[in-house]
């Protein structure tokens, strides 16, 4: 990758979403927690999640990843509040779509990853960007089960 590649991929927007990820913060008392890693760079993403009438109530993240999956972890935790399991499956998708198919970028309510555009030529960064989401989709399903599961009990 030669410099003024890097240069474009690490634009002033992810640098500044990478420095202010929102709900940086562990849940103390999560419905689901879910802790997914890239093998390929070692970035790591756990996520914490809580659901109240199938939408998400409460949600924290603890982020070691680069500043391209702490752009995306931004991303996921400025949108997630109040979104449903499948909204959430849906920017997943979307976002895989959209590095890996060159497909478009994710509607709103993630709309916000647009910005990571430029990394679809970077396949080696796309496991790191897709970290949070793919946590956070993961963890919604694990706290909907649970929920399911109680209100049967």
């Amino acid at each position: 990758m030669a410099d003024s590649d890097l240069i474009k991929l690490y634009s002033g927007r992810i640098l500044e979403l990478a420095a202010d990820i929102p709900h940086a913060v562990r849940l103390e008392d999560p419905q689901a927690s879910v802790r997914r890693r890239s093998p390929l760079c070692g970035s790591t993403v756990t996520v914490d999640l809580s659901l109240e009438n199938g939408r998400v109530a409460a949600f924290g993240q603890d982020v070691k990843a680069c500043a391209l999956g702490q752009a995306a972890a931004a991303v996921v935790g400025h949108n997630i509040i109040g979104r449903s399991r499948a909204e959430i499956d849906a920017a997943r998708d979307a976002l895989q779509a959209m590095l890996k198919a060159d497909g478009p970028v994710p509607p709103a309510p993630f709309d916000g990853f647009e910005v990571l555009e430029p990394a679809r030529d970077y396949k080696n960064r796309h496991a790191s960007i897709l970290l949070a989401i793919e946590a956070a989709a993961e963890a919604a399903a694990e706290a909907e089960t649970a929920a399911n599961g109680a209100s049967y009990a």
